[in-house]
Parts: C-alpha cells; structure tokens; sequence
C-alpha cells in the first residue's frame, strides 16, 4: 500500500520545503492547494482546492495516513476576516473529515503567536495561551478545535508550534532587512535591540513536523534553535557577513509601536499587528520536550539561519517572484517603510 500523506497548503514556502522532506523519505505526497508547487517529483499530486470547501477536503483526503495541516492566512496578510476562515474554519473542516477518513496523524503547525508577548522566558508547553491580535487568536482556535477534536473523535493530533521562521527561500519581511543591509543602509532595533529571539530554521521545523508523525497520541512541541541572542546581535551578524556599510540604530520601543500600528491601520505598511508587537520583545521556547521525545537537535543557530536566509536571497533576487501567491515566498512592498532609513539618519547616535 502507498504511504501517502497530505500536505495542506503544499504550495507555500514552509509547505513545499516539508513536502521535499518527506518526498526524499520516501513518502507519497499530495499537495491540497489553490496553487502549484515550483517543483515537480514521480511521487508527488497536485489536488487543488481550498481548505474552506468540505468536499474538496474529503476528496483530498482520500487514502491518507497522514496531514500536515499549514495553510494560514499569515500576519503579513493583515486580512482578520481570512484569519478567522482559513485558520480556524479551515481547521475544523480539515479535523472533522480527517476525523471521518480514519487518518491516523493530524500534524497541526501552529504559531509562537498563541502566546503574545509573554510575560517570562522561557515559554514552555505548559505555559498558558496569551494571544494578542486576531493572527494569534485564530490560531489558537485553531489549536482549540484540534483538541476537541482527539477528545471527541480520538483523532490523533500533535500541535507542532514553530519561532519565528527564517531559511533559504524566507523572505517576507526579512527581505526588507535584507535589502537595507545591502545597501548599507541603517537598521532600526527597538529599545537598544537587547531582546532575546529566537528564531527556527524551516529545515529543522520540517524535520520536527515529520518526527511528530511518527509519534502514537497527542502531544505538543514549541520549536526554536538551541542557539539564539539578541536582536541586535541577529542583525550584527548578518550586517558583518555581508560587509556592507550597515550600522544599528536604536529607537524608542513605545513611540514606534504606536505609528507602525498606525500605519498598519491605514494600509500604508506590510507590517501587521503582531510584527510590531514582538519586534523589540524578548520571546525564547524551551525546546527540551521536543529534544527528549522526538530527538530533536536543531542543525541551524539563529546567526547561521538568518546567514543562510541572506545568502540565498542574494542569489536569488533576479529571478524572485512577484506574483503574491505565498507571502513567505514573495518581495514585499516596503510601501512607507521606504522611509525609515532616511528618518534613523536624522536620529542621533
């Protein structure tokens, strides 16, 4: 019998990179999306549709041992009516027919975003959902329905909840970052950047989402690197493996917030509510359960990951798509972002 697992949302970033994962292992993949993956492989299938169409999903599920659910409206989206559809919506569709299928693993990928800003560090599983804008809410609703759904149903669930994730390929808000530190321009911290982030590699997320498949009841991971600092000494890394002129420049945490909202608000920034909440706050996970039970050892530190995010951006600039489909695998808009240089030169220090 085939082993074939579903990968929701396989034509995104994180999702097509966790669909080469398994396809390398051997695994049958089919990918539910509204659109194709860039690649092409003997044992992957492509079933468009969307999560919101029941039918859809149980025709997609067809056969499958295995889900790795990701499709999400991202924060980057900045669209509350979608996050609530497709994150919590869209989940409960993908559990109840998962449910009814009889698959035998649901891998739910979830967010940092459940947890807000947090009170203290490190953030562990047992530490108690604070979402603070409506991404982070639908996805814990997300989580909610997942649960209720091993309960009732005795469908079998990990809840896999990934940092902030970077890798070849990241672009996103990154990629602003990126562009101003090639063009040594200055780069804003908030609050003398000093809080302690942690970010994930997508390989090593992958690597955890198809060990938690393999894992028999419900369960669930924070995942993050092992290696992590400052935000400041995240951006000094990449400023000084790039040698350009770039220096870091310090803003006040509390004025900012308040205009990027602003901002946010008025769609004059792709920066969503939670980018400007998290940005100059301190937020780490505790990784020793998932180390423990999955033997999970992270390949990449935050320096190395965020290294590796820019040297692929550099090679792959030309060519990067336009096109909007994911918004993890798309250049942004810098829209008023485009001044911020200019602003930090009239900043002293």
């Amino acid at each position: 019998m085939v082993n074939t697992a579903l990968v929701t949302g396989g034509s995104g970033y994180f999702g097509q990179l966790l669909s080469k994962q398994l396809l390398q292992q051997g695994t049958h993949v089919r990918v539910f999306d509204l659109n194709f993956p860039d690649f092409s492989h003997p044992n992957l299938e492509f079933f468009k549709g969307t999560i919101l169409d029941r039918k859809a999903v149980k025709q997609a599920l067809s056969g499958v041992k295995k889900v790795f659910h990701n499709v999400a409206q991202v924060p980057l989206a900045k669209k509350a009516d979608l996050f609530w559809s497709v994150n919590k919506d869209g989940t409960q569709i993908i559990a109840d027919e998962s449910a009814a299928a009889g698959v035998e693993k649901l891998i739910y990928t979830s967010s940092s975003a459940v947890f807000g800003a947090p009170r203290s560090n490190p953030v562990t599983e047992n530490t108690e959902p604070n979402p603070a804008e409506d991404y982070g809410r639908a996805k814990l609703a997300g989580e909610i329905i997942c649960k209720k759904a091993v309960r009732r149903h005795g469908l079998d669930v990990a809840i896999v909840r990934p940092r902030t994730i970077l890798g070849h390929g990241r672009l996103g808000i990154v990629q602003i970052l990126f562009d101003w530190i090639e063009r040594g321009l200055e780069i804003p911290v908030l609050a003398g950047g000093n809080n302690r982030y942690q970010f994930v590699h997508s390989d090593d997320l992958a690597w955890v989402c198809i060990a938690a498949s393999y894992m028999k009841g419900p369960s669930e991971y924070n995942i993050g690197a092992a290696e992590f600092g400052t935000m400041r000494e995240l951006l000094q890394a990449v400023i000084d493996h790039a040698g350009t002129k770039s220096r870091i420049k310090s803003i006040p945490i509390g004025p900012t917030t308040l205009a990027a909202n602003l901002a946010s608000t008025l769609c004059l920034s792709p920066l969503g509510p939670y980018h400007s909440l998290m940005y100059g706050r301190s937020m780490y996970f505790d990784i020793s359960k998932a180390q423990k039970e999955l033997g999970y050892n992270p390949k990449y530190s935050n320096s190395q990951m965020i290294i590796d995010s820019y040297d692929w951006y550099q090679a792959n600039k030309s060519s990067l798509s336009k096109d909007g489909a994911s918004h993890h695998k798309s250049p942004v808009k810098k829209q008023i972002l485009a001044l911020i240089p200019y602003v930090l030169r009239m900043i002293p220090g």
